[in-house]
């Protein structure tokens, strides 16, 4: 078995199938998608898992394929998350500068967007992510291509697009993994992780929609200038296809999915009217038979009903005039015959099939490069991105510059400079009532500047306790001074 630490799981709790996929960063760049398992999803109704003991059991299955495919045990797992609770806000935060900041650090902008994890929200509603939208240093704006790290200002604001699920719901997605003995390494928005998966840096900078069509649900995800600007969750999409063919036709629900995904179309006028399907009838009932046209009539009504939602959240983003790069369909709704050219038709925008093959090395199995796939590989793309983004940041800041040496010295040491002793020697024995406050700024002020008395009358004047505490200190010092012996223990604060 592997156990090494780049490795990344990726786990699809779908309203149709849990999907799990393990991988890692190739040499190459490219993702090396090591092992895969896909199960029945139970216990999940429109992305919102309803039966924690049979959502746990599918995630199980799907896992142990997965990991024995791979030869890596699995411990932590990234999740996707989605279902019509899934909600989003706009919100706006402020912070003030540190002095000691000559220019804004990274460190004021995570401490901005850490402060929007403490917004009131509504009963049963927690943060699931917080993204920036734009920033401005002292009431002037910052451009995407400059950002606000590394500019001199006093304050920084910033507009948010904020993303909340239901607390029950969250809690039970966490419960059904922690009972198939995974942990939670991450909670993902489902179209967010699709966008990694089936997007570039150029689609995301010059304006798309990402539309994942699932089996419960329908994800959208908008993009303008590398920013997500607008996400939401609708509660249609390919099991309401699938349920219309089967009252439609009157047959079971498996004969209408095979149907549907096998011989399926969005428009009915690219279909002859002759052709005709048979369906096996139940027990000794004569065989059902259906026509192509009919059923293309079925999907289609549905299509559009889902569509025409999709087509209104891309116009209350107010961004329809920006997507240069259309819209993009994945999921495995997005399967369906002419569903690309239905979706043109209805909202006027350019339209291609998104693969998750974008960062994907060649040569991987043929099998996941499939629409339905692209979430569970955006799983393993998010979680690689913020693995290598934690090494980063423990990179720059696991050493500081000593200026004066030239040397590059471990940043949680302190320099001389910082030092406080730990334990005073000879020190007289507390016979007044300590006064704390008096006592500490007696005992900063020693620290910066041993002083002595201008002249003896002032020596002889009565001395309290703090007058006696900083005496002791100041013998303390010129001898530790004289002798040239400073022993730095680190300490930050003394014990008396």
């Amino acid at each position: 078995m592997n156990t090494e630490k780049d490795i990344i799981v990726g786990l699809d709790i779908g309203t149709t199938k849990i999907a799990c996929f393990i991988g890692k960063r190739g040499e190459n760049g490219k993702v090396c998608i090591l092992g895969y398992g896909k199960t029945q999803s139970k216990g999940v109704e429109r992305g919102v898992v309803k039966n924690i003991k049979s959502t746990s059991e599918s995630i199980m299955k799907a896992v142990e394929t997965a990991s024995e495919q791979a030869g890596v045990s699995v411990s932590e797992v990234y999740v996707g998350i989605a279902g019509q609770h899934i909600k989003s806000i706009q919100s706006m935060g402020s912070i003030m500068i540190p002095p000691e900041h000559k220019i804004i650090e990274q460190e004021d902008v995570d401490q901005l967007i850490e402060q929007q994890h403490n917004i009131a929200l509504g009963p049963g509603e927690d943060i699931i992510h917080v993204f920036p939208q734009s920033f401005a240093v002292d009431g002037e704006d910052i451009s995407s291509e400059v950002g606000p790290v590394g500019v001199a200002g006093k304050q920084l604001k910033a507009n948010f697009h904020i993303v909340t699920g239901n607390t029950l719901n969250l809690l039970n997605i966490s419960d059904s993994v922690e009972r198939a003995g995974l942990k939670i390494k991450g909670v993902v928005l489902e179209p967010i992780a699709s966008a990694l998966a089936v997007l570039d840096d150029n689609d995301r900078d010059a304006g798309v929609a990402l539309v994942d069509i699932g089996g419960g649900t329908t994800d959208i995800a908008i993009f303008h200038d590398s920013i997500i600007r607008h996400t939401s969750v609708l509660p249609l999409a390919g099991n309401a296809i699938t349920f219309d063919i089967k009252e439609g036709c009157k047959i079971l629900k498996n004969q209408a999915e095979t149907l549907k995904t096998r011989f399926g179309s969005c428009l009915p006028q690219n279909v002859n009217e002759n052709d005709v399907i048979s369906i096996p009838g139940i027990r000794s009932q004569p065989p059902r038979e259906i026509s192509m046209k009919t059923l293309a009539g079925i999907i289609k009504a549905r299509t559009e009903t889902i569509l025409e939602q999709v087509d209104y959240e891309i116009k209350k983003s107010h961004l329809d005039k920006h997507l240069i790069a259309g819209i993009v369909l994945t999921g495995g709704g997005a399967q369906l015959r002419h569903i690309k050219e239905l979706t043109e038709y209805i909202t006027g925008i350019d339209t291609r099939i998104g693969l998750p093959d974008e960062h994907l090395e060649k040569g991987t199995d043929k099998e996941i490069i499939n629409t339905m796939y692209a979430t569970g590989i955006g799983l393993v793309l998010y979680g690689i991105e913020k693995s290598e983004e934690a090494r980063r940041r423990e990179e720059e800041n696991g050493f500081i510059k000593n200026e004066e040496a030239d040397i590059e010295e471990p940043a949680n040491e302190k320099q001389p400079a910082d030092f406080i002793f730990d334990v005073l020697p000879d020190m007289p024995e507390n016979n007044a009532k300590i006064d704390e406050v008096e006592a500490e700024e007696e005992t900063v002020e020693t620290k910066q500047e041993v002083k002595k008395p201008k002249n003896k009358k002032e020596s002889k004047k009565k001395r309290g306790f703090g007058a006696n505490f900083t005496s002791a200190i100041e013998e303390y010092f010129n001898k530790v001074f004289n002798d040239g012996n400073i022993r730095n223990e680190g300490k930050d604060e003394i014990d008396l």
